[in-house]
């Protein structure tokens, strides 16, 4: 199998199952796919995608412009904040404009190291290693329950040098951390493991945005899936970057996050994406 946007070649899922993958539960990762065109993702996935959009129409969209943050968050830690290095938690199924790919156009010798526990993510991880030369990039396979092992993973440490500043990305992963697996604590031991002048890039579903909506109605269709869905309030999410200093406009909607006016800004059913993003740097 190759990178998600590969070539007209490259088998649907279905043509390479794996003991891994259970085609039967949907999984958070390939519904994301689903909902940016992909093509890396079973009719369980799609089922549960579709039944988000019969919920909220501006799904597709909404994660669209969720992607759209990212991309525009890693290219000013790149651009403006000296980042070199990225540790990229959760990552998903590879798409257009990953984290080494915006960084290293902007910092040849970036350095990315994507972690995920999904193994079809893991299959179409491969394909990330061709990134530019004079950088570095790889997959590993972790769980971000699992902290401490993310942090003492020998290819974590072969990509990521902790004495100098990291870019933690938890980008559309922590609302799949229940509060009994304790979220905030969790990102807080990765916190304390990067020094001054890391930053950490956090984007959170939320249903702030959405009186209208019931929250169990909007979270079934991840009841069965390898991960419940967790949406938190603004004040919650905010809670993740405590002690850390917020880099202007703060924790926001997507959307409004330093929008590039370059880019094209669909126009999202219901007027909200449904998320919020930041990025903080440690003092």
């Amino acid at each position: 199998m190759t990178h998600s946007d590969g070539g007209a070649d490259a088998p649907a899922p279905e043509e390479v199952p794996s003991p891994r993958i259970n085609p039967h539960i949907p999984h958070p990762a390939r519904i994301y796919d689903y909902l940016l065109g992909g093509k890396d993702h079973f009719a369980s996935d799609r089922k549960a995608a579709e039944a988000l959009i019969e919920v909220s129409p501006g799904t597709r969209e909404g994660v669209r412009a969720h992607r759209a943050f990212l991309g525009r968050a890693v290219g000013y830690l790149a651009a403006e904040a000296g980042i070199t290095q990225f540790l990229d938690i959760g990552t998903g199924i590879p798409t257009q404009d990953n984290t080494h790919t915006i960084a290293q156009k902007v910092v040849p010798e970036a350095r990315v190291a994507y972690v995920d526990n999904d193994p079809i993510v893991l299959v179409h991880g491969r394909a990330l290693l061709t990134g530019d030369p004079a950088g570095l990039t790889d997959m590993i396979e972790a769980d971000l329950r699992q902290p401490e092992k993310i942090l003492a993973d020998p290819a974590v440490r072969r990509v990521i040098d902790f004495t100098r500043p990291v870019a933690v990305i938890l980008a559309g992963v922590m609302h799949f951390i229940t509060d009994e697996e304790d979220p905030y604590g969790l990102v807080e031991q990765l916190k304390v493991a990067v020094p001054s002048g890391s930053h950490l890039l956090l984007s959170h579903i939320t249903l702030d945005f959405a009186d209208q909506v019931r929250r169990e109605d909007f979270t079934k269709p991840y009841d069965n899936s390898t991960a419940p869905m967790v949406p938190r309030t603004y004040d919650e999410t905010l809670r993740f970057f405590e002690g850390w200093d917020l880099v202007e406009p703060g924790l926001v909607e997507v959307v409004t996050w330093r929008p590039d006016l370059d880019e094209y800004q669909e126009e999202i059913p219901g007027g909200h994406a449904w998320a919020y993003g930041g990025l903080a740097v440690k003092p």
